[in-house]
Formats: C-alpha cells, structure tokens, sequence
C-alpha cells in the first residue's frame, strides 16, 4: 500500500504569482511583503509601478477619494487596426486592469488636506494619453480652479496614444490650456513623476507642475535613450533620463521616495494654499499680484542700465534740465 504524504509535490507548491524577482538587485520577493512595503525592494530601493488604485491608497486618507467621471471610456474614431483592432485592445486592458481608462481623477485628502487629484496607470496600454485621459486631466484641473483646491497629478505614461493619432496629440494643447487658466486662478498645481513618465505626457501637463517631484531612479523624459543619443550623434551621460539626473539639472524639485511621498505632499500643501477670492477687491483675489506695466519695467531698467541717470534725492539727474516753474507763486514771485 502506498503511503500518502500530507503535503503537496514541491512543482505545485509555490505559485507562479506567490515571488516577484526585482529587476534591479535579481533578488526574489515575496509578493505579500513587497505589497507591504508598498511596491519598494527592500534590498536596493528599486519602485516597481503602482497600479492607480494602489497609488490613490497610499496617498490618500482613507475612505476620502471621490471619483468623478468614472463613465468617460474611448470610441474608436479612426477605425484603427494594427495587430488586432483598437476596441478589442481597449476591452483587454480594461480586463486586465479592471479600469476604463487609463487614468482616473476625483478628489480627496491628503493627511486632511483637500486636493483634486489624477492618476494614471501604466498597466492600461502603457498609460497612453487619448482623448479621455486628456479630458480627465484637463476637468481635473478645471474643477481645482473652481473649487479652489490644489491639484496633484500623477503621471505614468508612454506618450499619446498613436490608435488616436491627432486626436491623442490635440490633448496636450487642451491639458496645457486648462492648467494655464489653474495658474491663473492662483490655484497650485504639484506634478508627480514615476517610472516612466515619457512622450507627450512629459512634453506637455507633467513638466508644468509649481512643484515637481519624482520617485527615485523613475524615467523621465520625451524622448528615448536611443532616439537622443542619435539625434545628437553622442554618448549620454550615465543616468540620463533618471529622476536623480533631472534632480541635479533643475528638471525637478524633489526626488522623495514611496514611503516619505504622503508626508511630502502634505507639507508642500501646506505651503502652497489657493488665494482665498474677494469680490470687493479689483481682481478678484484678496492677495491680488500685481500686473505687469511696460513703463515702469522700462523706466526701472533704465536706472540699472545708466545709473548716471537716476534722479537722486529728488533732484533730475545730470544732464537733465530742470523743471520750468510756471505760475507766479512757482517763480518766487
């Protein structure tokens, strides 16, 4: 009679799913403490990409986010067949992700704090920007400037999604459009670069924010590696494209890692406020900032330029001609 062991076979032992190997140190992780550690290796530090409902959980309080326009899903309006039709790509990203678009935007709190917020998610069609993902951006950034909240965008993308051509491209005029009015509106705007944060996504909207900050080692840029170092016919500098060498070039504010990013958000936030509206004040803004007049930037460039020229006490400079009295009581008389 056969004895039965009471385990399993060692092959069926371990599910593919159950270890993760880090692409950076080779080391495999345990899924269940790579979920805790919020997606970070213990080991060498390297940030493996968050899906966008994970992010929202790590940055916002909890039970605080409100997703707005939840609906809004991509048509095909080029009827655009590569290896397969785009409506049947759409359909299988959705499955895999559980998303309609790649990005999702509503608003919550960040250690109390109210924000608008969007986040994209790489796992849809490498976070391509369409028409939707646009719109989203674009009403995320609306509904901060009227609702005075800060917005945080955070940006994981490809680029425009080619299955749109020119529609897809379109969105980065329209995203760039609805944050020039968020600026104007004095309302803040904090950009969020992660791994990758490419193409036209990184050429429009997430270049833009008053502050921007990037996860360690994330890439970053519009172009690729290849494509720059060909088209400047030269070697690139080691970590090129990294969040570490955009950090030391002025590209970005702060490099902050996953676990610190919550906390960092919330004391930007704290810094930048909306100016509070007024409607008793010319401008609308109970701080207003003052406008640009031509003369006196003309006139105050002249001083610094010909010193010589500047009155001094009051009195014209020399070589200039005193003032006519024209009155009897101006003449001493």
């Amino acid at each position: 009679m056969p004895i039965r062991l009471p385990f399993r076979p060692r092959r069926d032992s371990f599910p593919p799913d159950l270890w993760t190997k880090c692409p950076s140190c080779e080391e495999m992780l345990f899924n269940r403490q790579l979920d805790k550690a919020g997606r970070v290796c213990p080991n060498c530090g390297h940030h493996f990409r968050l899906p966008a409902r994970e992010r929202l959980g790590l940055l916002l309080d909890p039970g605080s986010f409100a997703e707005r326009d939840a609906a809004l899903q991509s048509v095909d309006p080029l009827g655009f067949v590569d290896q397969k039709p785009y409506p049947d790509r759409l359909a299988a990203a959705q499955l895999a992700t559980g998303l309609r678009e790649a990005a999702i935007w509503g608003v919550g709190r960040i250690e109390g704090r109210p924000v608008a917020i969007a986040v994209m998610d790489f796992g849809f069609m490498g976070g391509s920007m369409g028409a939707v993902v646009g719109e989203k951006v674009a009403r995320a950034a609306e509904a901060a400037a009227l609702e005075r909240l800060p917005l945080v965008i955070v940006s994981a993308s490809g680029g425009a999604r080619m299955q749109e051509g020119t529609l897809a491209l379109m969105q980065l005029a329209k995203t760039v459009s609805a944050l020039e009015r968020l600026r104007e509106s004095r309302v803040p705007f904090i950009s969020v670069l992660t791994d990758p944060t490419t193409g036209g996504v990184f050429a429009s909207f997430a270049a833009l924010g008053d502050v921007n900050i990037a996860e360690p080692n994330a890439l970053i840029g519009f172009a690729g590696a290849r494509v720059s170092a060909g088209t400047i016919s030269q070697e690139l500098p080691p970590g090129f494209q990294r969040a570490e060498f955009l950090f030391e070039h002025g590209f970005v504010d702060r490099v902050v890692p996953r676990a610190d990013l919550r906390g960092e958000l919330s004391r930007i936030l704290g810094f930048l406020e909306p100016l509070q509206v007024a409607d008793d004040v010319p401008g609308g803004f109970a701080s207003p900032i003052p406008g640009f007049r031509p003369l006196s930037f003309l006139s105050t460039l002249g001083e610094r330029l010909i010193p010589e020229a500047a009155p001094q006490n009051g009195r014209p400079a020399s070589g200039q001609r005193q003032p006519v009295a024209s009155s009897p009581d101006e003449r001493g008389g």
